[in-house]
């Protein structure tokens, strides 16, 4: 809210609460507390409104903190800096990344074999272990058995075996 707020011949509910720095809703509340004047009604349209006279008339309530009912009332200040109007917003924790097609197929292979409790990362652990130089050029069921074997031999040591 301005120390000099323009007036208009005749403002809306929500202009006039922007003019004092309110929302809609919580203008309607302290209009129904007592503490801000109501609008008046167009009568050909039936819409609220406030003329001038009302509208400085809420202006002066807001500024001075004392409603038309008499009653003192006390406006929280505004938010101002860069998080006013910004609410937090919380995002789940980031997925695992997938296991690339070689790591998944090994490890779909790994429990079809009967290690359930066997993660993509006891996978991709037991490959560079028994692969330092990559197993590109190896043969995939050659592969399998190696890391199955790893993982057989381990079950304390990586979760396998469950």
């Amino acid at each position: 809210m301005s120390e000099r707020a323009v007036t208009k011949a005749a403002v809306s509910v929500a202009e006039m609460a922007g003019m004092v720095g309110l929302s809609r809703a919580r203008l309607y509340q302290l209009i129904e507390a007592g503490v801000f004047p109501p609008p008046v009604y167009d009568v050909r349209t039936r819409r609220p409104l406030y003329p001038e006279a009302v509208q400085r008339t809420c202006l002066s309530v807001r500024r001075r903190g004392c409603g038309v009912n008499g009653r003192p009332v006390v406006f929280y200040a505004a938010r101002t800096g860069p998080a006013a109007g910004k609410r937090k917003v919380r995002r789940p924790p980031p997925r695992p990344a997938p296991p690339d097609g070689r790591i998944a197929a090994l490890l779909a292979g790994v429990r079809g074999l009967g290690l359930s409790g066997v993660t993509p990362a006891d996978v991709a652990a037991a490959v560079r272990d028994l692969f330092p130089h990559g197993a590109d050029g190896e043969d995939e069921s050659g592969v399998l058995t190696a890391v199955f074997l790893r993982l057989q031999a381990a079950p304390a040591a990586n979760g396998a075996g469950r």
